[in-house]
């Protein structure tokens, strides 16, 4: 966790507070990493009337102006210093979930124990919070479900309730437990519950071969085991033998070098590397699936041909292929290497950004320009010209800022009157920009 995580009492009562020491400050970085860290600065965002204490509580934040951090059931609260010294404590009230909601929440994370597991390393993935949504439980809170009180008496959202709410996006980033506590639930009385219900759940299904032994049937079915009561029962099964060793090498693809000829329409050359291809991509999963941690790697989108055209020029490295792909897919040569240099930089999502000219929707415009806005002190903020497609060209220089659909910002450098990809996304403009070297 970063900073200290202390609690009144250690770890002991029943886990429902929870004090974490102040942070340091946080210049230069995002304040949101993971994607439920953004969606609780979201609703943040999207609750405040005006966007001017919404800054000011951010500089506040950034500043590291919020002192050690109080989560209870509903409630967070912190002390948060004002530039002339002065200190206003300052909460924040979430709704908790009710006794049904966390029922019905409980019974599905149990009926699905990848969900358990994701919490355990501190993970919170879409899914699980799609599947409490699908039980009526609302785990991420949405538009004026944040509720702030402060004394300085503000009648609406203030700076000291902003930054605390900022600084908390901070503590979700390192452990979605503490959302889980704000709506109700300490950690430990979670997993207590969830123990609990994942024996009971393990001892009431049976297979059906003993089902039928038992009402003295013939056990024709043959026996299994559910993948839940596996789960549950995780500690007592022996462990799984080891996966045989990965290939260092694909294998080799067949040789259509004969003396026939192919028939009419087959390019035999094209068949051989796109079957190499294949056993390399083959290899590559075969690696990802058993390396630590598989289970929770996204899954590849099906790729257009022309995506994969760029793929495939990436990956080989022949320039006589490059030549030919390009003409597949109606690029210049030039237009196919800068395709290239984004693939590189971050797969589909940077093609998409290189290729693709869209303009933000009105909220994801203003989630940029909040980006921007608390990116930099005023003395260190470079100039920078918007344009269109959601870019920004630093007056005077040869750098670029561009926003992707997925909220993060890509850096450009023009070369040879060209815009060229020239590096890997960041969260955070300043990162970003700052890759592209000094003279920026």
């Amino acid at each position: 966790m970063s900073g200290a995580d202390s609690r009144s009492g250690g770890r002991g009562g029943d886990g429902t507070e929870r004090v974490f020491a102040a942070l340091p400050p946080a210049q230069g970085r995002a304040f949101a990493q993971t994607w439920w860290g953004r969606a609780w600065l979201k609703a943040l965002e999207d609750t405040a009337l005006d966007l001017q204490q919404l800054k000011k509580g951010r500089k506040q934040a950034r500043a590291g102006a919020v002192g050690a951090v109080s989560v209870r059931p509903g409630r967070i609260t912190a002390v948060v210093r004002d530039t002339d010294g002065t200190a206003q404590r300052s909460d924040v009230l979430l709704q908790q979930l009710s006794t049904e909601e966390w029922d019905r929440f409980l019974d599905m994370a149990v009926e699905r124990a990848g969900h358990i597991a994701a919490l355990l390393d501190r993970d919170m993935p879409p899914h699980l919070v799609e599947d409490a949504a699908g039980a009526g439980v609302e785990l991420l809170p949405g538009i004026g479900d944040l509720e702030p009180e402060c004394a300085c008496d503000a009648w609406d959202l203030c700076p000291h309730a902003a930054a605390l709410c900022y600084q908390v996006a901070r503590l979700l980033d390192e452990d979605p437990f503490v959302l889980l506590l704000m709506r109700g639930r300490g950690e430990r009385q979670l997993l207590d519950e969830l123990q609990v219900r994942s024996a009971r759940a393990a001892r009431t299904h049976q297979s059906p071969a003993e089902g039928t032994a038992e009402a003295g049937g013939s056990a024709e079915e043959p026996a299994g085991i559910r993948a839940d009561e596996a789960f549950a029962a995780r500690d007592i099964l022996p462990p799984l033998p080891p996966p045989p060793p990965v290939p260092e090498e694909p294998g080799l693809p067949p040789s259509l070098d004969t003396e026939a000829e192919p028939p009419p329409g087959i390019d035999a050359d094209a068949l051989e590397f796109l079957a190499g291809d294949a056993a390399g991509r083959a290899l590559r999963l075969l690696v990802d699936a058993v390396a630590a941690g598989h289970e929770r790697q996204p899954l590849d989108v099906e790729l257009t041909p022309g995506q994969d055209a760029v793929r495939l020029a990436a990956s080989c490295g022949d320039p006589l292929i490059a030549v030919r792909l390009a003409g597949g897919t109606g690029r210049q040569r030039a237009e196919l290497d800068l395709a290239v240099d984004a693939w590189r930089h971050g797969g589909a999502a940077a093609l998409a950004v290189l290729e693709e000219e869209w303009q933000p929707e009105p909220e994801a415009l203003a989630r940029a320009k909040a980006d921007l806005a608390g990116a930099w002190e005023d003395s260190e903020r470079p100039r920078l010209r918007p344009g269109v497609a959601g870019r920004w060209t630093v007056v005077g220089g040869d750098a670029q800022l561009r926003y992707g659909r997925d909220g993060r910002w890509w850096p450009y450098r023009k070369v040879r009157a060209r815009w060229a990809p020239s590096g890997p996304p960041a969260l955070d403009p300043a990162s970003a920009l700052a890759s592209l070297g000094a003279e920026v």
